[in-house]
Parts: C-alpha cells; structure tokens; sequence
C-alpha cells in the first residue's frame, strides 16, 4: 500500500503568495496606479492618431489631381466685334490670357495681391499657422467668418484644382496641394501662376485677360490704382469687379493701397496720388444693351469658320450710332407709356434693304436678362401678318382698288370679328388694309387657300412652323421679331427676298481672312408691281389707318400695326427707303397688356427710333413705290416712236433694244397683219 501524500496545513491566518500579492497591489493609492497607466494610454492614442492621419493622408494623396501641366494656357476664345465703323461691339470669349511673368509685371502690381491677400507670403511654405490663429482669433471674436487664413498658394490649390465644396477632404487636400506646390516651385513661380489663373470676375481668368477685359492694355501698364482694383476683386469677383460694380471696386482698392502702404510696398504720397485717381474701364459692350446682339453674332460664327485657336476679330453689319437711337426709344418708351400699359419688354430690330441687321434690342436691360427676344421670343404677330395675305390675293388677280364686303364672318366654329366689333360695308382693298379688318382678311385667306397664304410667308422669309388653318389670316403661328422683320424687307426694297444677317467678315488677328461675305439672298419673291402695290397699302396704314402714330413728319414711311387677343402682344413693323424696322412689346409671361395696340406704344417706338436714325440722310421716295412698272404707252404712240425715221434720234436706241415680239405686235395692230 502505497504511503499516502501529507499536504502541510495552512496555519490559522496565513495566505498564499499570489494572495498576498493581490493584497499588497489593492493596498496602493489609485494615484500611483493612473501614474503607471497613463503613458501606455497616451502611446496608444498617439498610435491611432498617426494610423487615421496616414489613413487620411493617403486617401488625399491618392485623390491629388495632376498638376504636372500647370504652367500650361488654358484654352480660350477671344473674340473682338466691331461694327460697320470699326468701333468696338464686344469683346467675347476672353476668358483666358497668355501667360506673363511676375518679373514682367510692375513691382507694385503683385505687391498688391501680396499686401491683401498674404501678407507673410515670402515667409513661410505653404501655410501660414500665424494668419491661421489670427483668424481664428477674430472669428472668434465676431462670431462669424470675417476672414480666412488662406495663403496665395493654397488659394492657388483651392481655386484651380480642387473642388469649391468646404469639406474637411478638400481642405486637407489643399494643404498638402500647397506643401507640394512650395516644394516644387519658387515663390516668384508660385506667384505667376496664381496672377495667371485667378478668377477676376466677368468671365476673365487671369491677369492678362481681366487688365484687356476691364482697362483695355496690358498688365505691363496697369497703374497703380488698377493693380489695386484687380487685387481688390479676387476676394468676391461678382461683387468687386469694376464692371458689375465701380463703387465696390474702387472702395475696395482703397482697402488695398491702405495694406500696400502698411507693408511698405509703396509710400504715403504714391498712395494718396493712386488713390484720387479714376481709371477708365473699358466697357463690355458698345452700348449697354449691345449684348444681344454681340452674343447672338458669336452663336452665327461656326456658321462661317472652322474653330481658331488664335484670337479673331469679326466685322459686322452694325451701327453703333443706330443701337443708341434704338436703345433710347426702347427705354423710354418701356419707361413712360410702357408703364401704363403694363408692358414690361419690348423688342426692336433694325435691318438695311439687303438684310443687313443694324440695330438690335432684345430687351429693356441685357444686364439684368440676357434672354434675346428678338431672336428667341416667339410671338403671334396678329395682324402684322396681314401682308402676306394680302399679298397672296395680289398674285391671284386682286388689286388696290377692289371692293370686298367687311361685314360678320363665319368659317365653320371660327368667327373672326373685327376690333371692337366696328364694319364698314363695302369698302377697297386699301381701305380694309389701313382700318386691319379681320373680317376681309380671313375672307381673303380661304379664298386663297391657308396653304398658300403659308407659302407666301415662307418664300418672303418667314423660317418657323405656320399651321395652315383660316386663323393664320389673323397671325396665330409665332414668329420672331427678326423674322418678322426680314419678311418685310421685300415689300421695302422692290421685291428682293433676303437673309437676316449681321458678318461681313471675319480675320485672326494676324490678318489671316477666314471668311468674307459675298452677296446673298433669296432672290426675287415678288413682282415689282405687287412690291408697289403692299407699299402702298402700307403707306395708307400710316397715313389714314392704324399706323398713324408711326408716321414720318419729313419722309415717306409705310407699315403695319399687330396686335393679339387680350393684348398679349403688339407690334409695328415699317420701313422707309434706307431702313426697316420691326418693333414688339408684350410680357415674358404672356400676361395681358392693358389695351396695347401695335398702333400705340409700338408704334410710337419706331417713329421715335426712325426719326433719329434718319437725321442727316437725303429724303427718298419708297423703293418699291419708285422702282414701280410705268403704265404701257399707247400702242400708237409705241409704234410712232419705234418705226420712227432711222437716224432720228428717238430711233435708233429704240430699235437697237426693243422686244422683238412686241414689235411684231405693234406692227400687226398697224398694218392689220
């Protein structure tokens, strides 16, 4: 039997070693214990800080756009416009300019970025943690953002490459983006690329594009207050920059001489002298309103030319004289009676007799709605469609002195009544045309047929969509004002069909011609006979009829009124020997005028607008009515003067360019045979 094993018994009150451990640990005070845990805490958090910093890093790193092309040019399309004077129109698509270099540059113009925008720029690498802390401090202080703590190169990075969203990714990205962009390039490096691609306002990016665009010189010759009003605008270009706001421009240069002279970059005489000044800014446009049709040249241009990288220059048809005449009637008018009547737009286009286009206003003010009406709106014309009708009766046996029945009409469910239910009986042709009556009108329109009512339309000129129905004889299709207007010019100029069009020309600056214009149009679209005949309809509407508020005092001048139910839209359209002009007034909205007839308001624009335009010209008759066929001689009278005694002198030019079946029909109606 094996001895059995004699555990030694605990004595009374004794413990075991791990017990007596765990006894002396519980013992000691909790200080000491935190004393010895702390470092281990502190290491841990220190090593997930760095592993969710490197995380970030890398994630920032890896979503760095390429910067390797960035002292490259942006692509840019600039386009100078000038009249049929060589006067400056525009100046489009000068969004980006060549590339200058800061040493190229006037000291005093990149001090004046430095001195506003950053002021320790030279000093540190990319950000600067003093500004930083400043402006956090008064931020603070005010309770708001009152200023940013961004150097030169980050905004650099931020405005160029990185997304304009706040985000905590995109401001990470920008430190690194300018740590990198300091690393790589020198201050004065950094400073050119920043003055070369900063956003000035106004569609310009850079300094050699904002010094053309606001001044009209290069950046090697900015005074001093223009480097500071550039300078200035950075911070809030919509807000600063000289073109959409000269007092805030030049409020804020003061701002900026006012640091330039902290910093000592300049003294306190260059200062006050800098700020005294009042540079001139060069304007966007000829005019005010000569933005229509500067944009609406620029959208024709691929019509003309393969894309040019090179900088173009384009002449126009223009008159810049004309656009301010043009510009004044509309204003006023919108501005008075425009008042009364409710009638918040307007439209006016003034074209030569080729189709040259003169004068364009698209609306009361191209700063506040660039919407071009008279090449965009579409609008029924109302009874300034009427020409075409008649027109199209004319071709078919009509004439002036026909005598037609203005009385109720009915066509199926359709009633066309005249304005203010007023009928006259029977009555010419002329005399309905002057009064617009909507009852010979539609007669006239079924009688031909509503398709060639359209057809006429479309050969004189008229591009949109006309529905074929009896009410087309009224002016329910929609049209534009400049098609409208092109589609009269037949009736002005003898007959000639003709294009709308405003490019003569078209160089590089170089002197490189990409395109000249040679004459076109449509043709002939009428008889010189019917030509006449619609002029003088027209001149009865200005003479006697609902057009005389639009008569010339000292000229001959004819056309005619429109207007459409509940006086959504009215209209004149007429034309004098050297110009025709159409003019709309109505609502974007199509909401109702408060009765506007095309022989009030509108009316009174274009006399308003003619008047002046014609001031210095010779008085001339109407073409059309001028260039009229003369009423055929008697046939005796013919033959006297063609079998004439050879050698008399009616004879010989007679017989050398006569017809010579006519001459055949005169001697038949002679000699019998």
């Amino acid at each position: 039997m094996a001895p059995q094993k004699i555990e030694p018994q605990k004595r009374q009150g004794s413990a075991s070693p791990k017990e007596v451990a765990a006894k002396r640990l519980s013992s000691q005070p909790a200080n000491a214990k935190r004393k010895r845990s702390w470092p281990y805490a502190l290491a841990l958090l220190l090593a997930w800080i760095f592993i969710v910093g490197a995380g970030f890093v890398f994630h920032w790193i890896n979503e760095l756009p390429d910067v390797s092309h960035l002292a490259l040019n942006a692509p840019s399309r600039d386009v100078t416009i000038l009249d049929r004077q060589g006067q400056l129109i525009a100046r489009k698509g000068l969004t980006q300019g060549a590339m200058i270099g800061v040493h190229d540059l006037p000291a005093y113009v990149p001090n004046a970025f430095i001195a506003i925008e950053d002021r320790r720029f030279r000093d540190h690498m990319g950000l600067d943690v003093i500004g930083l802390v400043r402006a956090a401090l008064q931020n603070m202080a005010a309770g708001h953002v009152v200023q940013g703590g961004s150097t030169l190169t980050q905004q650099l990075a931020k405005n160029l490459f990185l997304d304009p969203k706040r985000t905590f990714d995109r401001k990470g990205q920008e430190a690194l983006l300018a740590l990198y962009l300091e690393s790589r390039y020198s201050k004065d490096e950094i400073l050119t690329l920043y003055l070369n691609r900063v956003y000035f306002g106004a569609g310009t990016f850079g300094i050699e594009a904002a010094s053309e665009r606001f001044f009209g010189k290069s950046p090697t010759e900015l005074s001093l207050k223009e480097a500071a009003i550039l300078a200035g605008s950075v911070k809030a270009p919509a807000k600063y920059n000289p073109l959409s706001n000269p007092q805030a421009a030049d409020a804020r240069a003061q701002t900026v001489l006012r640091a330039m002279a902290d910093a000592g970059f300049i003294k306190t005489n260059a200062w006050k002298v800098a700020a005294a000044s009042r540079p001139h800014m060069v304007q966007s446009t000829g005019t005010p309103n000569a933005g229509y049709f500067a944009d609406w040249v620029i959208t024709r241009i691929p019509d003309y030319t393969d894309k040019v990288d090179a900088p173009i220059i384009v002449q126009t048809t223009f008159d810049l004289r004309l656009q301010r005449e043009a510009e004044r009637a509309v204003e006023a008018g919108l501005a008075g009676e425009g008042r009364k009547l409710h009638a918040h737009e307007a439209a006016l286009v003034a074209l030569a007799p080729d189709g040259a286009v003169r004068a364009m206003v698209g609306g009361r003010s191209y700063g506040l709605s660039p919407y071009n009406r008279a090449t965009e709106a579409m609008r029924q014309p109302g009874s300034a469609f009427k020409p075409f009708v008649y027109l199209t009766a004319f071709e078919r046996g009509h004439h002036l002195e026909d005598v037609v029945n203005d009385s109720p009409v009915s066509f199926g469910r359709w009633h066309p009544a005249n304005y203010e239910g007023r009928y006259e009986g029977q009555i010419t042709l002329t005399r309905a045309f002057a009064k617009s009556s909507n009852s010979v009108a539609a007669q006239l329109a079924v009688e031909a047929s509503p398709r060639a009512v359209v057809r006429t339309a479309h050969r004189l000129g008229i591009t949109s969509k006309l529905v074929a129905v009896p009410s087309i004889a009224l002016g329910s299709s929609t049209v534009t004002p400049l098609e409208l207007t092109a589609a009269y010019t037949p009736f002005a100029n003898g007959g000639e069909g003709v294009v709308p069009y405003a490019i003569r020309g078209i160089r590089t600056r170089a002197g490189r011609v990409l395109y000249s214009r040679k004459n076109a149009g449509l043709g002939r679209v009428m008889s010189a006979g019917n030509a006449a005949e619609m002029a003088e309809l027209m001149v009865a509407t200005v003479t006697s009829g609902t057009g005389k508020a639009a008569r010339l005092e000292e000229r001959p001048s004819a056309g005619k009124t429109g207007t459409t139910q509940d006086f959504r839209d009215a209209w004149f359209v007429g034309f004098t020997s050297d110009y025709v002009c159409g003019v709309w007034i109505g609502n974007d909205n199509n909401a109702p005028m408060v009765h506007a007839t095309g022989g009030t308001l509108p009316a009174r624009m274009f006399k308003a607008f003619m008047e002046n335009a014609e001031r210095g010209n010779p008085v001339e008759p109407l073409t059309s009515i001028k260039l009229a066929p003369q009423p055929k001689a008697p046939a005796t009278a013919l033959a006297a003067a063609d079998i004439s005694t050879p050698g008399s002198s009616g004879a010989t030019g007679e017989q050398t360019n006569r017809n010579p079946s006519t001459f055949d029909e005169i001697l038949s109606s002679l000699f019998g045979h």
